[in-house]
This record gives structure tokens, sequence and C-alpha cells, in this order.
């Protein structure tokens, strides 16, 4: 458990989608004072025992009452973005963890021509404040490597984007969470921690032979610390 006192960071923190990425910020927010608003495209009757098993500061809501907090983590398949309201996240912060998955997500036309996924998911909420994190890392990793701030094996996650005062409420959150953070630049930059790249997940595997040989849910849990030193020669070797 990560425990913190700032008093300027989020509350609540949303989550759209409630798979391994958001419930593990929401078990990362246990004892930060931030309250988690967990949502899913099933409704929140489907997720009251989750957001229990978490604990008192997480509760089950609607995507609309997700979607109505200080920061919004945006963590679904990358295919599912077109089913959202373009208007849905106006003016929020959203945090993009989505990765794009051919076998998965599917031809994204955008993406042949160039695009990042978080470019996409800009352009698809155009009013929304996006910074590309918490998607370049597995989640039973991010659960394990999360630290007090100050202490010597505290690792980094990266983040892109354009707003320069939402990548710092991302960042107070990040360190809240128990992790330092990187500032890749702006939100085009996100490819370099995007899927495949250096910099993606196999910096914090104790084995990346091991988790590149791996499949989804069989993931090895072994991990190690990664700072800021690290992390920036893998975005730079993209």
């Amino acid at each position: 458990m990560i425990t913190r006192s700032d008093r300027h960071l989020p509350t609540p923190l949303g989550m759209i989608g409630a798979g391994n990425i958001g419930s593990t910020v929401a078990r990362l927010a246990r004892g930060t004072g931030v309250e988690v608003v967990l949502s899913n495209s099933r409704g929140p009757g489907s997720l009251v025992d989750l957001a229990a098993s978490i604990g008192l500061h997480v509760s089950a809501g609607t995507t609309a009452q997700a979607a109505a907090s200080d920061i919004v983590v945006l963590t679904v398949p990358l295919h599912a973005l077109p089913s959202f309201d373009p208007h849905l996240l106006a003016g929020r912060i959203v945090v993009d963890t989505m990765n794009f998955y051919p076998e998965r997500d599917g031809a994204i036309p955008a993406l042949d021509a160039g695009a990042t996924t978080s470019e996409l998911t800009a352009a698809h909420f155009p009013d929304a404040r996006v910074v590309k994190g918490l998607n370049n890392i597995v989640h039973t990793h991010l659960l394990d490597l999360a630290r007090p701030s100050g202490a010597p094996d505290r690792s980094t996650l990266p983040l892109a984007g354009d707003d320069a005062e939402a990548k710092a409420a991302v960042i107070r959150l990040f360190d809240a969470l128990g992790f330092d953070a990187l500032d890749a630049g702006p939100l085009r930059e996100g490819w370099r921690f995007e899927r495949g790249r250096p910099a993606y997940t196999l910096p914090y595997a104790a084995d990346p032979e091991a988790l590149l040989a791996s499949r989804p849910g069989e993931r090895p849990e072994g991990t190690r610390p990664v700072g800021a030193e690290t992390l920036q020669r893998a975005l730079e070797s993209a």
C-alpha cells in the first residue's frame, strides 16, 4: 500500500474499464485519499463485488459517473473507442492506457497512416486533455513495483501529452500510486512506449525473454526496478 498526504490529488478518479489495469490502479489508490469510481460496459451491478474486494475507497458506477471525475483512466480495448460519445470526456484529463493488438482490434487505417494510439484517442475525444500513460507495464508488475516516494528502488513510468497542466496532474497521480514519471514529450512521442518498442513492458521484467515468450494471462511475475535513466535509454532506442 502506498500512502500519500498530497492534498492536490484528484478525487474521485474515474476508471472506464475495470480489467487488469483499471482494477490494479484502484488497488494502488488505497491509502492515498483518492476515491475511485469503477465502470465498464456491463453496468455497475457487474462491479459491486470487485469494488468491495478492493476497498472502501472504490465504488461501482456508470460510465458517465466515472467520466465526471477529475482524472479518467481510459482502459478498454482500442477497438471499442468508436463506441463512446465524443463529448463524454470533454474537459477531462484522460490517461489513455490503450494499446493496439491487431489480432484483437483488427485493421485501423489511421494507425496504418502513422497516427499513434493516443492521437487516435485525442481525435475521437477532441475536447479531452489526453495523456498517454500506464500502457507500457504488465498489471502484475505495476502492482509489484509500487514504492513510496523517495524509495531507492522506485520505478519510473513514461507519459506523453500536449497539455502541460494535464501532464503535471498525471505525474502527481503516478507519484501517489508509487511511481516516478518521465515526460517523453508531446502526445506524438507516445509511440516510443507503445507495444513492441523497447520501453514496452520489457524493462520491468526480471526475465525479458520469458516475458516475450509468454502469452496474455500467463505473464511471468518477476520484476526489476526501472530508474529514469534506464527508461530514457529505452525510449531513445525506439
